[in-house]
């Protein structure tokens, strides 16, 4: 195989049907050789544009969110993904200006709907085409996922409003619309652990494991040497504790990255971030973020077998800084202290260790009787203003919501907690927390301006 990292151009050369459109820009694989190699970050690494690189004879990357990984078989194209209903039109415009073969092939990397919701494009092109609608791989776990979604289609608008948006939390209320976008393309084959099959000159070799989901593919393509991996590889910290989403899976996450690593791969291609080539490269990255989220398991588990209180494993358990100061660890989406307390759900439930929190008193309870202590809400709000100022977030932050609780009607108390919170954001590098505090001030900007949030309307981009 060979592995292209010049600045493609168009190539006339080729054949009707088969041309590359990408316009000059640094190509995704040299682009994430230099960042892997230098270790310094001078652009992102996840970028939507829409374009399509070829990565190799036959294989095609569109960038999009999430990004389209495309085979050609020679009896059709296989899709890893279809992006998100809102690019998933975008990216078929993409792909065609690079091959007019049909697509025989969708394969789910998991169900989040920011690969599968682009699907409703890739079968509306199978129809303007008089083709048939292309067939669908999948986990089995990705249809019970789909009816999950129906299930709690409120929640997930209002929590994505706030993870994506930083909506008031009044504003996700009025939507009713279903969380998966309608059209979306349900799997026609699927599979529990691994599935072999052979589509025209091409072998596919999809393989169960679970990690940020528990449904999830990636997938060994040996004629080309070459791993899809979807999101077990995002080039940020792991979504493994995403503070408003279901369970995660740090070891089986791990033991996912190893099995790949031991894969004879020269071309790794997750679903966001950048391509990586060469197997060294490979083994290196995905060494390094295994070995990441065991070293923080086993942290947290040693502290649990030892009697430690979630309290204490939050504020001791860390990962250094020159691991999260890596191009594909940075905590700009998840970050570890998340990690740390998902670990904790997964082995230890829900109660934190501290006995007044097993059946604890209403927030009010809490915010009335320290401010009666206190000598009144105004002496909690001057703290929390004092100890914003001097840095000290995490206790302003809390100072705040009690006295939120126990006048929450006040507009000096909210237009307080709004300034705490913009402060708060400020300091904060993951968009997790970055999401969840704007969404604090949002709350606040609103009470205090006496308006309706108006419905804000965020794209339904997974987990």
């Amino acid at each position: 195989m060979t592995i292209d990292t010049t600045h493609a151009q168009i190539d006339t050369s080729r054949p009707p049907g088969r041309r590359n459109t990408r316009p000059m820009s640094e190509h995704p694989l040299a682009l994430s050789t230099r960042l892997i190699d230098s270790g310094a970050v001078d652009t992102p690494p996840n970028r939507i544009t829409q374009e399509l690189t070829e990565l190799a004879d036959g294989v095609a990357l569109i960038e999009s969110f999430s990004h389209v990984v495309v085979v050609d078989t020679g009896d059709g194209l296989v899709a890893f993904d279809s992006s998100s209903a809102h690019s998933g039109r975008a990216v078929v415009e993409s792909l065609r200006a690079w091959s007019d073969e049909p697509v025989h092939t969708l394969v789910y990397t998991h169900g989040h709907a920011d690969h599968v919701g682009g699907s409703r494009a890739f079968a509306a092109d199978a129809t303007t085409h008089g083709r048939p609608q292309p067939r669908v791989v999948g986990h089995a776990r990705v249809l019970p996922r789909f009816e999950r979604y129906e299930l709690t289609r409120g929640y997930n608008q209002i929590i994505n409003m706030r993870q994506f948006g930083g909506a008031a939390r009044a504003a996700g209320q009025a939507s009713d619309r279903p969380f998966l976008p309608p059209g979306t393309l349900r799997p026609d084959v699927t599979y529990d652990d691994r599935l072999v099959e052979r589509i025209g000159d091409v072998d596919f070799e999809y393989n169960y494991c679970k990690g940020e989901t528990d449904d999830h593919t990636w997938t060994w393509i040996p004629q080309h040497r070459m791993i899809s991996a979807g999101d077990q590889f995002i080039w940020n910290f792991p979504n493994c504790g995403n503070p408003q989403k279901v369970q995660r899976y740090p070891i089986e996450w791990a033991e996912s990255l190893r099995a790949m690593a031991a894969m004879d791969a020269e071309l790794f291609v997750p679903a966001h971030g950048l391509p990586i080539a060469g197997n060294d490269r490979i083994k290196q990255c995905l060494g390094i973020v295994a070995t990441t989220l065991d070293t923080l398991v086993g942290q947290v588990l040693d502290a649990m077998n030892s009697g430690a209180t979630l309290d204490e494993i939050v504020h001791t358990v860390s990962v250094p800084d020159d691991v999260l100061a890596l191009p594909y660890l940075r905590p700009l989406y998840d970050e570890p202290e998340f990690v740390v307390r998902n670990i904790w759900r997964l082995f230890g439930g829900w109660w934190d260790g501290n006995p007044a929190r097993l059946k604890p008193p209403s927030d009010l309870a809490v915010g009335t009787e320290l401010a009666a202590l206190a000598g009144g809400v105004d002496r909690l709000v001057d703290r929390a203003i004092e100890l914003s100022g001097s840095g000290e977030h995490r206790l302003a932050c809390q100072l705040i919501e009690y006295a939120v609780a126990a006048d929450p009607e006040s507009m000096a108390v909210h237009q307080a907690r709004s300034q705490i919170y913009t402060a708060r954001r400020a300091t904060e590098t993951s968009l997790m927390a970055k999401g969840i505090f704007r969404s604090a001030t949002a709350d606040s900007d609103t009470i205090v301006s006496g308006e309706t949030p108006p419905v804000k309307m965020v794209l339904n981009i997974g987990e």
